[in-house]
């Protein structure tokens, strides 16, 4: 399982464990899974995608460590 935060300048939108996280990266979008190698990135627009659940993204960052997932969005309306 993977400890993941999704903060926006207005609040925190999720924080809980989930199976796995897809993210909108600069070079294309990428899967998050359990002891996924330490990363940070820039995310571009997109969708981020977590067990069923998904978030529009104007962009943002995400930061992967130990199985922590924190990623940092601009939210689309």
């Amino acid at each position: 399982m993977l400890k993941l935060k999704i903060v926006s300048p207005e609040r925190i939108e999720f924080t809980g464990e989930v199976q796995s996280v897809k993210v909108p990266g600069l070079m294309g979008n990428f899967e998050i899974l359990t002891d996924h190698a330490p990363i940070i990135s820039s995310l571009q627009k997109g969708v981020v995608e977590f067990d069923g659940q998904w978030l529009d993204v104007l962009g943002g960052f995400v930061a992967v460590q130990k199985n922590e997932v924190s990623i940092c969005i601009e939210k689309s309306e």
